[in-house]
């Protein structure tokens, strides 16, 4: 169901009193309150300046979605607030109501942190003189004191500034930011300190200015409230949130998730993050295949990737119940991999395939060093690899069997090279993970394989590395047996780490450039290659001709190489010697763009054929899929 909503302006000091009482509180998915005190100045001048801080969002209970989450208050509310139940969950202004409740109503020290981030304890003030002068920006008459209100210099030798006592305030009309909303007994206490010392007549309309300019905003502060009705969905509360959240870090599934399962018992964070020392599932997977210097594939995995898997199998799993008949349904349950299906994931389901999924995503990334892609960067679609774990999952045992492997490459291959998850992926994901393990087990080709065809004049196109397709040659060299130009070594994952592997021009840019030949022919992954670090310095901007022979003469303290081991070198990169050698440009780029087609159609399993060069100005980033047309007879095929 959709969110319904309604806006309200609620005074600010009803507000504050219902935090305190724990009638407003926090979904256990809220972050923690992170404010500094500089942020908090700043929200203090505003509000004392009746300027708009803008509106709270919060979510009705009494039933519905409100129910499902795990609740805490607002930190540092009232001894006892845990145990009332709220009317209210704060979805958006946490920050900002926690930071108003610590400074103006609590009666105590605000435990914040500078902008350096040191971790301080402070009160909050308002001096009264610099709020009243109009050249002074509001922000400075708002002061920050030392938990025992002595602000010293000198290296804490001298008091620069004493308000320990209330006769200290009184004295530097210095008005505490905890009295906002009751100044009564502070006033009577200030009239008694300058009628003692004869001054009340040259204080008293200060102060009563002060109230009427600046405590009266405070006073009669209103705050709009847009509440949603807690008929609204899990979904809908998550992308409200998302939406109108003004905190920093945009909330995701996996926080609704954490406090859904908080309500039923279990810390869903723990099992993520790790607990009491213990390793986590994001230190496991995103660890796996790393060494001290190397990133990992799952390097980038994030906790709602790892959730899409689970809910995929989950769903799955309900829809062949439904097929079995074990389930009474009028239409037969569909596999998702949307965020409303990681909300809607049963605990009992998480918990009976978490440890099955974490292999997934393992035997996932042993399929991927297999295939040369060894980190993160060079991960040609995010997306794929949570298909690949739930498939992997899926077969089980069954994934380390050889023929499997193979069609399971094939399939991988298919989705980069036909950029298939560049949009819409998660209903790719869906298909794949009810087509794929059908396919495997004899059933009809995947449509990711029916798809999966590049459009040939794509190569002249791939120029950056955002494009999955370029990383897709990258990997394919590599597993194709390139090997680096200095050291003759294939790119197995000890020598890709050490050697700082990358793709490279072979055609140096600084050569192309002298010839006249365009950054958007040159920069073509056709003119490019995975080479060590060390190996690409040491070829600089010299025409190949002369890097050439200066591999053979042996450059750069390497071995000195014969003129068959350095063709064979070239070989090895899909590089037809012979052009490369004359410095031949053109030939050099026909040659090696029909080798890499023929690479790529190997790997795909489908047929691809050279075009004409594409008009400057075609992007050479979109990943959103080409189309591309099957003869009949390799279907039947595949």
């Amino acid at each position: 169901m959709a969110a319904s909503f309604k806006t309200n302006p609620i005074p600010l000091d009803e507000l504050l009193k219902n935090c305190e009482s724990g009638k407003i509180q926090l979904p256990d998915f809220q972050r923690s309150w992170v404010w500094h005190e500089d942020q908090i100045r700043s929200l203090i001048a505003s509000i004392s300046q009746a300027f708009p801080v803008g509106a709270l969002m919060a979510l009705e209970t009494g039933g519905g979605v409100a129910e499902a989450f795990a609740r805490r208050p607002i930190q540092g509310a009232a001894k006892g607030a845990e145990s009332e139940h709220p009317a209210q969950l704060l979805l958006d202004g946490q920050q900002r109501m926690t930071s108003l409740y610590q400074t103006c109503w609590r009666k105590q020290p605000v435990e914040t942190v500078t902008a350096r981030k040191k971790r301080v304890s402070r009160w909050f003030y308002i001096d009264i003189a610099k709020a009243l002068d109009p050249q002074t920006d509001r922000e400075e008459a708002i002061v920050t004191i030392p938990k025992d209100k002595l602000v010293k210099e000198n290296f804490d030798k001298d008091i620069k500034l004493d308000l320990s006592t209330r006769e200290a305030e009184f004295e530097h009309m210095m008005f505490p930011a905890t009295q906002v909303f009751d100044w009564d007994e502070w006033q009577d206490g200030l009239y008694e300190y300058w009628t003692a010392r004869g001054q009340l007549e040259s204080k008293l309309p200060v102060f009563r200015a002060f109230k009427d300019a600046v405590l009266q905003n405070f006073a009669k502060y209103n705050v709009p409230v847009i509440s949603l009705s807690n008929d609204s969905s899990r979904e809908a509360v998550c992308l409200v949130f998302e939406k109108v959240n003004t905190g920093g870090k945009p909330l995701d599934a996996f926080e609704l998730l954490t406090a859904i399962y908080a309500a039923q018992g279990h810390t869903l964070r723990d099992d993520w993050l790790g607990a009491r020392g213990e390793e986590g599932l994001e230190e496991r997977l995103t660890k796996f295949g790393s060494g001290p210097k190397q990133s990992g594939v799952l390097e980038k995995l994030a906790s709602t990737d790892f959730l899409q898997a689970c809910a995929l199998l989950h769903t799955k799993a309900e829809r062949e119940r439904a097929i079995a008949g074990e389930i009474v349904s009028d239409k037969l349950p569909a596999v998702r991999a949307t965020r409303q299906s990681l909300l809607d994931l049963p605990l009992a389901a998480y918990l009976a395939d978490r440890d099955r999924v974490a292999s997934g995503f393992e035997a996932a990334v042993r399929l991927l060093r297999e295939l040369y892609i060894y980190k993160a960067a060079d991960l040609p679609y995010q997306a794929q690899i949570v298909a690949l774990a739930a498939i992997m999952t899926d077969l089980g045992e069954k994934r380390e069997n050889a023929e499997i492997k193979a069609k399971l490459t094939r399939w991988y291959w298919c989705g980069v090279f036909g950029e298939l998850y560049g949009s819409a992926s998660e209903s790719r994901i869906a298909k794949d993970i009810v087509e794929v393990p059908a396919w495997l087990r004899g059933g009809p080709v995947p449509s990711t394989i029916l798809d999966g065809v590049m459009r040939t004049d794509r190569l002249h196109s791939m120029r950056s590395r955002q494009s999955a397709a370029y990383k897709g040659v990258h990997a394919l060299l590599m597993k194709a047996g390139a090997r680096d130009f200095r050291s003759s070594e294939r790119f197995e994952q000890t020598v890709f780490f050490d050697g700082a592997v990358d793709i490279h021009h072979i055609f140096p840019q600084a050569w192309c450039g002298k010839q006249g030949v365009e950054p958007r022919v040159y920069d073509s992954i056709i003119n490019k290659t995975p080479l060590s670090d060390k190996t690409n310095r040491a070829l600089g901007g010299r025409a190949p001709s002369i890097y050439l022979a200066g591999l053979e003469q042996g450059a750069g303290q390497q071995a000195k190489l014969t003129p068959e081991a350095v063709d064979d070198l070239l070989r090895s990169h899909h590089i037809d010697a012979a052009a490369l050698r004359s410095d031949n440009f053109s030939a050099f780029m026909q040659a090696r763009e029909q080798a890499l087609l023929q690479l790529i159609s190997a790997a795909t399993g489908h047929t691809l054929y050279s075009t004409e060069v594409p008009e400057e100005g075609e992007d050479e980033t979109d990943e959103s899929g080409w189309a591309g047309e099957v003869a009949q007879e390799e279907l039947e095929s595949a």
